[in-house]
């Protein structure tokens, strides 16, 4: 039996536009430290690599440092916030629901593969109403690890079936590229994201401005490695 062909999706910046909840979760944390809100606009590049470096990312701004125990605790503050508000204005990026449709026609399985926790992953894409679409959702607690390492992609793409040889990942910043080479995987970047290197920099094998070009791409790639 052929195995499915995969196509593994980054979650914040590429399936979803979540910046302004999380900044939103951001600013109430540093509110409570005596710090003054970041802008939408200047912070939405400090997402990508978990909370607790956006949390560390924001401190930074104004120089503060804090201890261990304290960022524990900050990061158990935003969790908690950004849980409640989790969808309150984050949506999915244009073009997305049609392109995972044609891709789910065309008989490719999906896959997230995200530096979120997974229950926070979830609870998004539930009230998002796109649980469904995903044969398997993965967080940085699933299996321990985080992107850019390899082995979160390979045992996401295992669990959703499939195997790396028939996989491509979607994302939108440098951890993705990286996880996607170092898996050997190839990969197709996101302009509209979040990055604060821009995404043509990081050579992607295919660079899309909208959603409605990634099942060409995805397709192009995938027959390249036949």
């Amino acid at each position: 039996m052929t195995p499915p062909r995969i196509v593994v999706f980054d979650l914040d910046g590429t399936l979803v536009d979540t910046a302004p909840d999380l900044i939103n979760a951001l600013n109430f944390v540093l509110g409570r430290e005596g710090l003054p809100p970041l802008p939408l606009a200047a912070a939405r590049n400090m997402i990508g690599a978990g909370a607790r470096k956006l949390i560390e990312r924001g401190l930074e701004v104004e120089d503060r440092v804090v201890s261990a125990d304290a960022l524990d605790r900050l990061m158990r503050d935003f969790i908690d916030y950004y849980a409640e508000h989790i969808a309150d204005e984050s949506r999915p990026f244009d073009g997305l629901e049609a392109a995972l449709d044609e891709l789910d026609a065309s008989g490719y399985r999906l896959a997230v593969c995200t530096n979120k926790l997974e229950w926070l992953s979830k609870l998004l894409l539930d009230r998002l109403g796109m649980t469904r679409r995903f044969a398997a959702i993965c967080g940085a607690d699933t299996f321990g690890v985080a992107k850019p390492d390899p082995a979160i992609l390979h045992q996401t793409i295992a669990r959703a079936g499939g195997h790396a040889p028939a996989s491509v990942m979607v994302g939108d910043s440098g951890t993705d590229i990286g996880a996607a080479r170092r898996a050997g995987i190839p990969v197709v970047g996101v302009s509209f994201g979040y990055t604060d290197v821009p995404i043509a920099e990081l050579k992607p094998d295919r660079l899309i401005g909208h959603m409605s070009d990634l099942p060409d791409a995805v397709e192009s790639l995938l027959n390249s490695r036949q």
